[in-house]
């Protein structure tokens, strides 16, 4: 019984450990989607963060306008292999 729960707990730490690392295709992703972002003039790229999980393009962060927050989503959506945008920024103009 043991060996069986050993087993059991070693397959699904595998499993878990598989699932968070991103591939590398999905770094370079990230990477060209922050490059994007990094070379649009209207755009403050050191308060914004972009992470791709399976082709999907989580955006993350603060921009100070709507007008950020959707330019953006835009130069992420142009990077070639982004399949979607989750846009999570938080525009800060904007009083809860």
């Amino acid at each position: 019984m043991s060996k069986q729960l050993s087993l059991a707990s070693l397959v699904l730490a595998a499993t878990v450990a598989a699932c968070a690392a991103p591939s590398s295709e999905d770094m370079k992703l990230s990477s060209d989607v922050e490059r994007s972002i990094n070379t649009h003039p209207a755009l403050q790229a050191d308060l914004l963060r972009a992470q791709a999980v399976d082709h999907v393009v989580y955006l993350s962060g603060s921009a100070d306008t709507w007008l950020e927050y959707y330019d953006a989503e835009e130069a992420a959506r142009t990077v070639p292999g982004v399949l979607r945008v989750v846009n999570k920024i938080e525009v800060k103009g904007v009083r809860a």
